[in-house]
């Protein structure tokens, strides 16, 4: 059977140099989607995006201002953005998105959150909880993102 990676990326805040370096590595591992946990930022950002191999699906994150136009651009690539949490099943996994880690009454077997950024993958109840880090390095200059192997049912963290 052939693995089934996505890419899960967050708080890229507008540093253009490692969102190029991410797509790269999510091309490189022809992941079969991109899910981004919020902070784009500002729209330019998320049109970086045109050149993955996959379709994009996002939430949006408390810095992303220009709510109107990132919606807009997601529109005019083919991507989808939603207001977290977003729910949504892939290869017989449910997945939970958000930007804010928030408690989450419903069960999952992937839960996907951003905002601290720092990286983490763990499982809790059997649910593998993944936050990819920051893609910007803004804050803790390791920036970061996350492959997630759903045959296999596991993670792990790339450093850009």
């Amino acid at each position: 059977m052939n693995d089934y990676v996505i890419g899960v990326i967050s708080d890229t805040h507008d540093n253009l140099t490692t969102v190029t370096k991410a797509i790269t590595i999510f091309n490189q591992n022809q992941v079969k989607l991109v899910i981004h946990c919020g902070d784009y930022v500002a729209p330019f950002t998320l049109r970086m995006f045109k050149d993955l191999n996959c379709p994009l699906i996002g939430v949006l994150g408390n810095c992303d201002g220009e709510v109107e136009y990132l919606l807009k651009t997601a529109f005019e690539l083919n991507f989808s953005i939603y207001h977290p949490p977003y729910t949504l099943t892939i290869n017989n996994r449910k997945l939970i998105i958000t930007h804010k880690p928030i408690r989450i009454d419903q069960p999952c077997d992937i839960y996907l959150y951003g905002h601290t950024h720092t990286p983490e993958i763990s499982m809790r109840n059997n649910q593998l909880i993944v936050n990819p880090g920051e893609a910007c390095g803004w804050l803790f200059y390791k920036p970061s993102i996350a492959l997630i192997n759903l045959n296999e049912f596991s993670g792990e963290i790339i450093n850009l």
